[in-house]
């Protein structure tokens, strides 16, 4: 008798085990989870869409995207460089918090970052949840193990680790091939705009049941070199006959990825998961002047902390959540995603991290301001910064920013004097005194942080 009744007890709890099991494999692949898509421009100014008021370019296809959801009048990069942004939005913290103050690149002494071994990325805790996640195009997180990007939560990588490419179709940097198919070296041919393209339609073709995907599709372009087809670069030339031969190319390379997304989101259509899939568009910052971007009226563009190399175009479709034309004044930043995408997949998001969900904004509802103080800053070498950095900090209309280490601070009230013109740090002390104190807090909070590889022992 006890025997049967210690068997009994047995197949009781495997049962429950069993449902239990069960349970989570149903919520793991739940289908009413909405898949993610987030496109990542490169160097892609606030002025050069066509939807944000370029006149001489045509951008019909990320349009499209802007009209099919929320635009964002006042969205800005965590950074005005690559790296920094990139690693702001997969882990939802200021980039000097997780290690990433600057460009990482392939020699130390000219590399400004290392992502912190303890730094929590996007899809370590989407892939928990079901989601199937996956990195098509540029990484700049890391060139080798540990900091690659299946050894940070993606489940499928088929892209470039490295920074920019010295050619467009050659793919290498410095001669080193940095292109991957997970941790396999890969040497494919094409520009790599529509290698990506093509990767990320591969990527929506493929059948993986009720799993949700999160795809994260970050390309080079616009990123120098300014090396768009030779087609795409003449239609511009009969098109637009009076603009510069620089701008030109600039125009044909940004024409030429907006066809790319085109591809993408005709994918997804084709596909028939567009219904069930949040995109999000954005760019890592500003444009640079010197390859021929404009940013609209702001001022500067790339690597600065003025306006122009932090503003930057985004727009985020979700289908049944987000109104279709709808546009908003609300600030947000790139950190800013990390907590919405995951509040969107039903995923509460850690409580150490600097970002802020904006999905009431999505949803329409009155949101206050995300915080009180949005902090921007860049390390870096070369003679104009000797490995010091810039920084930046805005409190409500006032922003505080020093755009060179060795220049002096400059102070500006960007609700009456938007374009950066009037240095008023004379006529302000006390405004100035209250920023740069905060300033110094938060410069003192990256300063927990190592920035380069610290060996263990």
């Amino acid at each position: 008798m006890g025997g049967r009744s210690t068997l009994g007890a047995l197949l009781l709890i495997a049962l429950c085990f069993a449902v239990f099991a069960q349970q989570n494999a149903t919520a793991a692949a739940d289908p009413l989870r909405p898949n993610i898509l987030v496109i990542l421009a490169d160097d892609l100014g606030y002025g050069d869409l066509s939807s944000y008021g370029a006149a001489d370019l045509h951008t019909p296809n990320i349009d499209a995207i802007v009209a099919a959801g929320m635009k964002f009048e006042n969205f800005y990069a965590n950074c005005s460089v690559c790296s920094p942004t990139r690693a702001a939005l997969l882990t939802g913290r200021y980039p000097d918090m997780v290690g990433v103050p600057g460009v990482i690149r392939t020699h130390a002494d000219e590399s400004w970052g290392y992502l912190a071994p303890d730094a929590v990325l996007l899809p370590k805790l989407l892939g928990p949840a079901g989601y199937h996640c996956a990195l098509v195009g540029k990484w700049h997180l890391g060139l080798e193990s540990p900091n690659t990007p299946d050894e940070r939560g993606f489940e499928f990588f088929h892209g470039w680790l490295g920074d920019m490419m010295d050619d467009y179709y050659a793919h290498r940097r410095h001669g080193i091939n940095y292109m991957r198919l997970n941790s396999e070296t890969i040497d494919p041919k094409g520009h790599a705009t529509d290698v990506f393209t093509t990767w990320a339609c591969d990527f929506l073709n493929e059948p993986r049941g009720e799993r949700p995907f999160f795809l994260y599709l970050a390309y080079n372009a616009p990123h120098s070199p300014i090396q768009p087809p030779d087609d795409w670069l003449e239609k511009v030339r009969r098109r637009e006959p009076h603009v510069s031969e620089k701008r030109a190319k600039l125009i044909a390379l940004i024409e030429h990825m907006d066809d790319g997304v085109g591809r993408v989101m005709q994918a997804l259509k084709d596909s028939e998961q567009d219904q069930n899939t949040i995109v999000v568009f954005t760019s890592d910052n500003g444009g640079p002047l010197g390859a021929g971007a404009t940013n609209g009226p702001l001022r500067d563009g790339k690597g600065s902390m003025y306006e122009g190399g932090l503003k930057v175009p985004a727009a985020v479709i979700w289908p049944g959540q987000v109104a279709a034309g709808s546009v908003t004044a609300q600030m947000a930043m790139t950190m800013d995603l990390f907590p919405t995408l995951l509040q969107a997949a039903g995923i509460e998001p850690p409580n150490d991290i600097d970002g802020v969900s904006f999905i009431p904004t999505l949803l329409g509802r009155q949101q206050p301001p995300l915080r009180t103080d949005w902090f921007f800053g860049r390390r870096e070498g070369w003679a104009e910064f000797g490995g010091k950095t810039i920084e930046a900090v805005r409190r409500g209309d006032w922003k505080l920013l020093q755009n060179s280490p060795f220049g002096p601070m400059e102070l500006y009230n960007l609700k009456t004097d938007p374009l950066e013109q009037r240095n008023v740090i004379k006529h302000e002390p006390a405004v100035f005194k209250e920023l740069s104190a905060a300033l110094r807090k938060q410069l003192q909070r990256y300063g927990t942080v190592p920035w380069q590889r610290v060996e263990r022992q």
